[in-house]
Parts: C-alpha cells; structure tokens; sequence
C-alpha cells in the first residue's frame, strides 16, 4: 500500500492498524534543535484521545506517546523523529461478526475490491485511529511554527444544524465545553442534539474551522502546489471530512466582483487588506492575513440504527453495528484537522527558504 506519506521537507508516514499493538509516524525533515518533548506532543493528542465525555467513544485509551527516536536532551537532532502509542484496549474479537459484512458508509467495500483483502478489525488501516500518527506530527509542527510566531488555531463551528456566527464567537470557551465550540450556549444545544440522535442510535456531522495567524506572505507556489490545493489534500486526506472551503468558499459563488474581492490599503507603511473573502490566499500564495479554513466532517458511520447492506457473497442483509463508537466525529478531529493545516504550513515554510537569492544569503552570507 502506497499513500501514508505526506509533505515535502516536512515529511510524515503514518502506520499502524486500529486493533494493532501499536500506531505511530515518523517524521523526517524536522530541523535540529527543536525544543520538544513527550509532554508537549501528549497536550494535542489528549485532545483527540477518546472516552472524553459522552458524545465519545468508550474505548479505554491512554494514548500516551513514547518519542523513540530523533530527539536528544529535549531537541530535535535532525533525524527521523518517530513516534509512537502503544494500543491498550483493543478488541478485534468484537469484530468477528463484521468480517464478511460490508459497513455502510465505511471504506470495507471498496478496501476488499482493490486489494482482496480487508482487515475487519475496526477498518485497519481506514480506522479514525490513525490520525494518531497525524495528531503527533502535527504536534511537532505547531512547535516549529510557534518558534516563528505562528499560531494555528481549530474549532467546531457548527454540530448538525447548531452554528455559532463569527460575530458570536467566545474564543475563551473554546476548551470549556465537550464539542469544542467557541460559544458555551450553543455548545449545550448541540449536545442536547446529540444526545436526541444517540437515543435513536443515530449519529450527526458537523463543520471544523480553523484559522492560522502570523503567516509570512508568499507560501504556496502558483500552479499545482497552491497553498489551498495543498490544504485542500492535507484535510481531505481524514478520513471523515467530506468537504473543504478557504476563506468564502462556496458562499463566494453567490457573491459579486465588487463584494468578494478584498481591497487593498497601506497601514503604517504595510500593504493589507480591509477585508478578508479570500481566506488568506490569493493566487495560491498566502497574503499575509488570516488563514481561513473549513473541513465538513459527515456523520459517524457506525451506528446501531438497522441499515441495509450486502455480505462477501452478495447476499442482502440488515445490519446493526454496536459497540464503542462516537455519536459525532466532531470534536475530536478537531484537532486532526488543526494538526494537518500546521504539518502542510510546516513544510511550505521549510520550502520556501529557496524561494528567491535573498533567503538563500540570509543563510549562507557570512
């Protein structure tokens, strides 16, 4: 299987199967002398862990990282930084009855055609459990892009058809509640909602925001490898998102000329804009604003509600999955999704060093 590795300088491997010993990434291109630390890495991937509240999964994970090699007396020596979490509370067993069914809204059908294999095991490979390796990485990236005063920032802007406007957002309230919203009030709404679908065995979806701040201006090359092309791919790469928008996104096929283009003005001899439709990109390049980005994440997939499906042999059947699984994949992708946007802002930065003559003399003049 190709396709578990991502970026250019900043470049990561995912590996690891959901009910296996162990998951894991390996990062190489990080520079040396990086301060870092278990603990540092082990803050993001709490935020995903599950059995957090109970919109989450009950499945009794540590999640506790093991750095096993790239870092020395607490920075990065510019090796392979790889990463791991041992898994605890793996139960392949519970998948027994799975293994010759095909989950709706899962990747079983289609991973059993390519390659004539599956693991059933809670999807192997396909498993949410993966972006371990992504929320670790990720980690590591934030770290480098707070050494450049760049801050990457993630949120659940809507649950179902619970959204909080921009202009309600309680930024502070962001970590006070379970769903990660920035707005307590709405927070308990959606989680009411939540709860209504879960005594249906039901499950619903929702929309992650999430903005990066103190981008230089240039990242992103013109053509393929646009700075939104990239994001697009590092996002949709989850598992669970379905959609991805900068900025307007698609609010802007409904807009003007006039309302969507954002205007240029001169502030203490800087040239900004006044408003920001594009997202902080223009041309594929980053423009020096916010970075404003939109992941729509589906439903869960797994749910007890009867569904119609077809096992190995063709044979219609009705299916009812149980088990440990989140009602809403939400909140705890949220900080996938922010791990993602700083992996692929990683490796632009990296990249960009060579961009014109004057970055490469700033590094080799003497």
């Amino acid at each position: 299987m190709s396709g578990s590795s991502f970026g250019s300088i900043f470049r990561i491997t995912t590996w690891g199967e959901s009910h296996g010993p162990g998951i894991g990434v390996v990062i190489d291109g990080c520079p040396a002398g990086l301060s870092i630390s278990e603990e540092d890495i082990q803050k993001y991937l709490d935020r995903r862990k599950p059995g957090q509240s109970k919109y989450t999964t009950k499945r009794n994970e540590s999640d506790q990282v093991e750095i096993l090699s790239g870092v020395f007396e607490g920075k990065t020596t510019g090796t392979p930084i790889s990463l791991m979490v041992r898994s605890q509370d793996q139960r392949p067993k519970d998948y027994g009855n799975l293994a010759s069914i095909f989950r709706p809204g899962h990747a079983d059908y289609t991973f059993t055609e390519k390659y004539g294999f599956r693991d059933y095991r809670g999807g192997g490979r396909s498993s949410g459990r993966e972006t371990i390796g992504r929320t670790a990485a990720g980690a590591v990236a934030s770290l480098l892009l707070k050494e450049l005063n760049i801050h990457v920032c993630a949120y659940t802007k809507s649950i179902g058809p619970f959204t909080i406007d921009e202009k309600d957002y309680r930024m502070s309230e962001i970590r006070e509640n379970a769903l990660y919203m920035p707005g307590n009030a709405v927070a308990e709404q959606a989680g009411e909602y939540i709860s209504s679908l879960m005594a249906e065995n039901d499950s619903c979806g929702g929309v992650i925001e999430c903005i990066a701040s103190g981008l230089p201006t240039g990242l992103g090359e013109p053509v393929f490898d646009k700075l939104d092309a990239l994001l697009a791919h590092a996002v949709m790469s989850i598992g669970a998102v379905k959609g991805v928008e900068i900025g307007d996104g698609f609010a802007a096929a409904a807009s003007t000329g006039s309302t969507n283009n954002d205007p240029f003005v001169t502030a203490n001899g800087t040239v900004c804009k006044q408003t920001n439709h594009s997202g902080g990109v223009l041309g594929g390049m980053s423009d020096g604003s916010a970075l404003i980005l939109r992941a729509a994440i589906k439903p869960t997939s797994s749910i007890a509600k009867p569904q119609q499906t077809v096992n190995t042999s063709g044979e219609d059947m009705q299916i009812s999955i149980h088990g440990r699984h989140d009602p809403v994949i939400v909140p705890r992708a949220v900080v996938v999704v922010e791990a993602m946007t700083a992996i692929t802002l990683a490796d632009l930065l990296l990249q960009n060093m060579s961009a014109n003559m004057t970055h490469i003399k700033k590094i080799y003049e003497t």
